[in-house]
């Protein structure tokens, strides 16, 4: 390691896992694990990386690497199926398609019915969440969306302070929670009720 990379260590490295800590549990990873992601994104940028003289531009690329690995974990881990899951034959063992051990129908008929079961408690989620009040449904839309945008970046977007997403967000969930229970029976309470 260059004399640049060890000032790297010595700069940023609280930073960046702090960084770590906070971004961790949301993409579902140790945070040490994407620490160690992030270093190796700066030892592979070569010159593209940060100047060290300059810390506020090596906080901001530090934060985007942070963030874009925490991505990279979220996106890997929807794609990564457990091999455990799936059929098993009488034997245990895992069953595949050229499997004749189990009738053909059987498993082809479980997954149009698991759609759409899944399919119902989506769209009435989605009508839930339209109904709610207010900006309600703006921020639901803005904190579910594909594009796994920031606090800052939602507040942008609404036009309101980044400050107040969080007990804003608090409240149309709590709506929505109530919602949900009175067109569905839930099973028992969770937590605290206020």
């Amino acid at each position: 390691m260059d004399l640049l990379k060890a000032d790297y260590l010595d700069k940023l490295g609280p930073l960046l896992s702090a960084e770590a800590a906070a971004e961790a549990p949301g993409a579902g990873v140790d945070a040490a694990d994407l620490e160690q992601a992030v270093w190796v994104r700066l030892l592979e940028s070569g010159r593209h990386a940060p100047d060290p003289a300059e810390p506020a531009e090596s906080a901001r690329w530090l934060r985007r690497a942070v963030r874009a690995e925490a991505r990279r974990a979220r996106r890997r881990a929807r794609r990564e199926i457990p091999y455990d899951h799936g059929p098993h034959t009488a034997d245990g063992h895992r069953g595949h398609a050229t499997d004749t051990s189990t009738p053909a129908g059987a498993a082809a008929g479980a997954e149009p019915e698991g759609a759409l079961l899944n399919g119902e408690e989506n769209r009435a989620l989605r009508s839930a969440v339209a109904r709610l009040p207010g900006r309600c449904p703006e921020l639901m839309k803005a904190l579910l969306s594909p594009r796994d945008l920031t606090y800052r970046e939602i507040a942008g977007e609404l036009g309101i302070s980044q400050g107040s997403l969080g007990p804003v967000r608090s409240r149309c969930l709590g709506c929505l929670r109530r919602m949900l229970a009175a067109e569905v029976a839930a099973p028992g309470l969770r937590g605290k009720e206020r």
